[in-house]
């Protein structure tokens, strides 16, 4: 977790953001509320699925024709992203926000060279003439630790390893000196010596540049080791909103806790793994109440109802009501 910076202002808001699929499934991502504050990171979790990829795609306008956002905001330093023309989210995509993709090799342009690549942020947003902004795109796959930068820069992705496009696609996202990153499951193709790697620079980048970012991962030791605040998403819904110790220590929804359970532990070489019943719903047939409350080991009635959005205290919410009552106790999986 990122030291200091309790007090740090947010920097961006999501607030009440309704994501339809029309003619297939209102509410298909429904009154989602977070938040992600200066020099911290903030992680989306959840299954597949659940909306989180939608959700940032959200932020910067790149959802696919066939969704579209239906109510909410979504203010980044003072500014609603949401009442923006395509044109001025332009101004906004690679500059101030950077994007680190899942795919780096469907992400990045075949036919221009990694460093014209990343140049062309700096040429666009900066103003720079060609030759200035591929010296300083040396100088970031320097910083990204790709090695012989100077004849890598002329190298096209397929000549690289999945390891190094997502360095350049981190070099390309920090190339304007962003405030907020937002990486959409940026170590999934990655094996994992790859991935403690990727990992370790997006920390050392975000200490260095006092980057926010919103990470989007399915891995809770990704959650554990580098996040500071944690939304847990379900079907479209947030079920918690907590802090990093708050989910592991004291989980406030059954999904949470449900996620940690299914997470092997260090000395349970021969032990059974713990699965939650189903599958996340599709689209078209989420429930009307609680959309967890099929595959919830805790539930009862009125479980099946609509569960409001209800605070605990601290910043932390949970749409559970048993549990914000206090007549459920979760067990998180660093408590005895």
């Amino acid at each position: 977790m990122t030291p200091g910076h309790d007090t740090a202002r947010p920097l961006l808001s999501v607030e009440g953001l309704t994501i339809d699929l029309p003619g297939v499934q209102p509410g298909l991502v429904e009154d989602v509320t977070f938040q992600v504050r200066e020099g911290h990171c903030t992680a989306l979790i959840g299954e597949s699925g659940c909306g989180k990829t939608l959700t940032s795609m959200s932020i910067l306008g790149l959802l696919p024709a066939s969704v579209r956002v239906s109510a909410g905001s979504v203010w980044f330093d003072g500014v609603d992203l949401l009442t923006r023309t395509p044109r001025q989210l332009r101004r906004v995509r690679g500059g101030p926000v950077g994007m680190i993709f899942q795919e780096p090799m469907s992400s990045l342009n075949p036919t221009m060279t990694v460093g014209d690549q990343i140049a062309e942020a700096r040429r666009l947003h900066l103003g720079e003439r060609r030759k200035t902004a591929l010296a300083r795109a040396r100088e970031l796959l320097e910083r990204v630790g790709i090695p012989n930068a100077a004849r890598r820069i002329g190298a096209y992705p397929h000549e690289m390893s999945g390891g190094m496009q997502q360095r350049v696609m981190i070099a390309a996202a920090i190339a304007c000196e962003p405030r907020l990153i937002i990486a959409d499951e940026p170590t999934t193709a990655l094996d994992v010596t790859i991935q403690a790697e990727i990992l370790a620079l997006l920390r050392d980048l975000q200490r260095d540049l006092d980057l926010a970012v919103l990470l989007v991962t399915h891995d809770l030791g990704v959650v554990a080791d580098f996040c500071d605040d944690v939304v847990v998403m379900y079907a479209g819904h947030i079920a918690e909103r907590t802090t990093v110790d708050g989910l592991f220590y004291d989980p406030a929804h059954p999904y949470s806790s449900a996620l940690l359970a299914a997470v092997p532990q260090v000395g349970q070489a021969r032990s059974r793994l713990t699965v939650i019943p189903g599958r996340v719903p599709s689209a078209g047939g989420l429930p009307a109440g609680c959309r967890f409350e099929p595959r919830c080991a805790h539930a009862q009635s009125p479980c099946g109802e609509r569960q409001p959005d209800v605070s605990l205290g601290d910043g932390r919410r949970t749409r559970c009501g048993r549990v914000a009552s206090g007549e459920l106790t979760l067990q998180g999986a660093l408590r005895g």
